[in-house]
């Protein structure tokens, strides 16, 4: 890989993220398959709990998602939950020309509907991700979300 396709690749990464935020906070299942890879595999258990007190605030977001097609947006949709998704800064390592690991620096915010517990959640952590090019596009092949610190109002 030269120069000019090293940063063109890190730019269709950071492209493939901030679509992945955006199918995340409107609900759009399609756009998130659609940036996976078929084999995906997301691992979401502990992402919303506090590493402090251990106190998990959204247990149906425990999961670990094997396959595109059984990604979804279940747990906030039918818990009424208003996502907000923010990626920061971003590591990316190329393994080859068709392999990168990322690790994106987040925070989110989740808004609780009337008559919660608490009213918002909003987290900091780490996206550590793998993608691959497949048929001309980075694909997202695996996803582990790290807490470094929950707050709650």
């Amino acid at each position: 890989m030269n120069e000019l396709e090293r940063l063109c690749a890190i730019d269709e990464l950071k492209q493939a993220k901030a679509r992945y935020f955006r199918a995340i906070d409107t609900r759009d299942v399609e756009l998130g398959r659609s940036l996976m890879a078929e084999d995906f595999i997301g691992d979401y258990r502990g992402s919303c709990t506090d590493p402090t007190t251990g106190r998990n605030f959204v247990p149906d977001t425990d999961s670990v998602v094997r396959g595109r097609d059984a990604w979804s947006t279940d747990a906030l949709t039918t818990a009424n939950i208003v996502s907000v998704h923010q990626g920061h800064n971003c590591e990316i390592t190329f393994d080859s020309n068709t392999l990168a690991r990322v690790i994106w620096s987040m925070t989110d915010r989740l808004y609780m509907p009337a008559g919660a517990a608490f009213s918002q959640m909003t987290g900091y952590g780490h996206y550590h991700e793998t993608y691959e090019k497949i048929g001309g596009a980075w694909k997202l092949k695996t996803l582990r979300l790290t807490r470094l610190r929950v707050e709650i109002t």
